[in-house]
């Protein structure tokens, strides 16, 4: 890995580094380590997003333009009163990529945890399924129904990645015959009277533990799915 080639002018242009060669102030110690190591770091604006990777023995600078949906900051305040959810799409490239994300407000924090549907799905599943609200897990159930439909639509256009597509499928199918079961198993307990079952989660830590397990999966990753750090222009 080399640092000494990189591509300065275009990290000068993103606000990456300023004109004196040092990184933005708005870069931690450790997000700059994992940038020079290949990590990708994430610039939103509103509805706007942005992710830069170095490349090339940190030669190349590759940046990828994408749209959320909604904006940010209207998804910050009202995840506050429910689950939030938002596709992001990517601006350019040969095919068209959607991202489903769940934006969800951690009480203990005050802060808001952004879920990916495809990397993170088991623990956000466990986490909506806690909430033991029959309203929300059917809107969670309908987004991966849309989710699913999207990602089926794209094999069928784009064939030659059908394969690599089939994988995120198969992610989103177990995701909803999972929560088939959990809301099959609500409406049990609904009916039986008996409201001491509590699911496999830890309420207290929910949120700690679902960063945690979600940091340790996207390290031992590949570059399909790299770790992305938080960066705000």
């Amino acid at each position: 890995m080399q640092n000494h080639n990189l591509p300065t002018d275009e990290l000068k242009n993103f606000g990456i580094i300023n004109d004196d060669l040092t990184f933005s102030k708005k870069l931690s110690p450790d997000d700059i380590e994992k940038f020079l190591k290949g990590y990708t770091i994430v610039a939103d604006n509103d509805k706007n997003r942005a992710t830069f990777q170095l490349t090339e023995d940190n030669t190349k600078l590759k940046v990828i333009f994408l749209e959320r949906d909604k904006s940010l900051n209207k998804i910050i305040e009202n995840s506050k009163d429910q689950v939030q959810y938002a596709d992001v799409k990517e601006l350019s490239g040969d095919y068209p990529l959607i991202e489903k994300k769940a934006f969800i407000f951690d009480n203990e924090t005050g802060k808001v945890v952004e879920f990916d549907f495809i990397k993170n799905t088991r623990e956000l599943t466990a986490i909506i399924a806690e909430k033991k609200e029959p309203e929300e897990l059917n809107r969670y159930k309908n987004e991966l129904l849309k989710l699913k439909g999207f990602l089926q639509d794209k094999a069928d256009k784009y064939p030659e990645i059908a394969k690599e597509i089939s994988n995120d499928m198969n992610v989103v199918s177990r995701e909803i015959d999972s929560v088939n079961s959990i809301s099959a198993d609500q409406k049990q307990i609904s009916k039986s009277g008996n409201s001491d079952i509590q699911l496999n989660v830890n309420d207290q830590d929910m949120y700690e533990d679902a960063n945690r397990n979600r940091e340790r999966q996207e390290e031992e990753q590949t570059d399909e799915r790299e770790k992305t750090r938080g960066f705000r222009r």
